[in-house]
């Protein structure tokens, strides 16, 4: 899934460029999109006492983002086991790679404070696109 986005201002720092921290909103941004046409709602789910959490999350920065910079975000996901997902996103202006970022995300009953299948919450095409 591919979702479009534009630097914002506020979200520099001093030395004029996006904020290391702020590439992790976008791309938690663009996984809760991803989620949402998957028909999966947090909110929901956490009314259930079940959360999608972050357990890794690592990140390769090649270049950095400026004010008013077009860019996308491309999301895809697989599993691995049972309970985890893997997202594999990538930040790209243009054609130019800004971030690589590979993020896993365990399901947790927080009434049992235990992991449960992702086979739980999603539907037998979540991995389509």
């Amino acid at each position: 899934m591919r979702i479009e986005l534009e630097v914002r201002d506020y979200e520099c720092d001093v030395q004029g460029i996006v904020n290391n921290a702020v590439y992790l909103q976008y791309l938690e941004h663009a996984r809760h999109k991803f989620l949402l046409s998957k028909n999966i709602d947090f909110v929901e789910l956490s009314k259930q006492n079940k959360d999608l959490v972050i357990r890794e999350a690592h990140y390769t920065y090649n270049k950095a983002l400026k004010p008013n910079d077009q860019f996308h975000i491309d999301t895809k996901v697989h599993f691995e086991g049972n309970a985890k997902l893997i997202f594999e996103q990538n930040i790209y202006r243009g054609e130019e790679h800004i971030l690589a970022g590979r993020i896993t995300g365990a399901c947790v009953d927080f009434s049992s404070n235990k992991i449960f299948r992702i086979s739980e919450i999603v539907g037998p095409n979540f991995l389509e696109n």
